[in-house]
């Protein structure tokens, strides 16, 4: 009976172990284990087991600041993650692409989606202009969207100041870029 009882704690201290989230998940206030919380000089601790490339970086830096790049360890780019201030260790991340379709959020949404998938699951918060592009904000999400004009009709790609509706922008659009962004905490 004891023998039974051993089994059944050391098998149910496995299965919790295994029960750590989705580093791929994207949700509200966090990607994987990314939250809003955590400060750009914590980053390297958070992906220990991935290449950490500092772009922004002052060369004297004893900590991680500025905007940084994650690497797998394949070579396959992540992330880029920007901070609130470039010189900074304590600054908090504000602005992260996501560059691999892994990461996803739970209604399926990733790198690889196209527009179809964004009308299925979201409802569109409003829609900017910009010279190349349309920035699709997402209600009720940290995410953001940008979708190349060349995938827009020619008549939507070189007025400016023409206002682009949801129903003007092809079901095949690609993304061109993930974007998520956090305000920071007002502490």
């Amino acid at each position: 009976m004891k023998k039974l009882l051993i089994i059944a704690l050391v098998s149910l201290a496995f299965i919790q172990c295994g029960e750590d989230s989705d580093p791929f998940l994207i949700q509200n206030g966090a990607i994987g284990n990314l939250t809003k919380e955590i400060k750009i000089k914590q980053v390297d601790s958070i992906f220990a087991s991935d290449s950490i490339v500092k772009i922004n970086s002052s060369p004297n830096a004893l900590e991680t600041q500025g905007e940084v790049a994650i690497y797998e360890n394949g070579g396959k780019q992540l992330l880029l993650l920007s901070p609130q201030k470039e010189n900074d260790p304590n600054s908090p991340i504000t602005n992260i692409q996501v560059l691999d379709p892994r990461y996803k959020t739970d209604k399926g949404l990733s790198t690889a989606s196209t527009f179809k998938d964004v009308k299925a699951n979201y409802t569109i918060d409003n829609i900017e202009t910009t010279i190349n592009a349309v920035v699709i904000f997402l209600k009720e999400t940290d995410v953001y969207l940008t979708i190349d004009k060349k995938s827009l009709p020619e008549e939507l790609r070189y007025d400016m100041n023409l206002e682009v509706e949801a129903n003007q922008i092809p079901d095949e659009a690609p993304i061109k870029y993930f974007m998520i962004g956090w305000e920071p905490s007002t502490e």
